[in-house]
């Protein structure tokens, strides 16, 4: 079995690399809640909400090509996610990032931790 490595976690915009990460945490919620009857003690049942995903990349590296060279994270919108695995893809589109921390040395292209809110989350075989 084989893990992720940072060239399997990696940024995209209109089909092309921007970035690549080290390690990445995701994490979906669901908005779920009690269905009740009037004069019951106990819920009858529960109802399914909105889905939200979060994912929360570590040690970010922007590819330097001649496409990337004036990325801004701050000015990028509607990206995806992409983390390669050995039996799938599984891709996160519609990214908003909601956190940029940046803990690097002078001149580097590295952000420490970018968290990014997805719309959509599906695997492709």
């Amino acid at each position: 079995m084989t893990f992720p490595t940072s060239k399997d976690i990696y940024i995209e915009i209109d089909g092309k690399r921007l970035a690549v990460a080290q390690s990445y945490k995701a994490k979906t919620t669901r908005e779920s809640r009690y269905v009740e009857a009037f004069g019951s003690l106990e819920p009858v049942g529960t109802v399914g909400g909105r889905i939200k995903h979060v994912l929360e990349l570590t040690r970010v590296y922007v590819i330097h090509t001649n496409e990337t060279e004036n990325i801004d994270f701050h000015g990028i919108e509607d990206f995806n996610v992409v983390i390669v695995k050995p039996d799938r893809k599984i891709i996160y589109t519609g990214c908003q990032w909601s956190s940029i921390d940046e803990s690097v040395a002078l001149n580097d292209m590295v952000y420490e931790t970018l968290t990014v809110i997805a719309k959509n989350r599906m695997e492709v075989k």
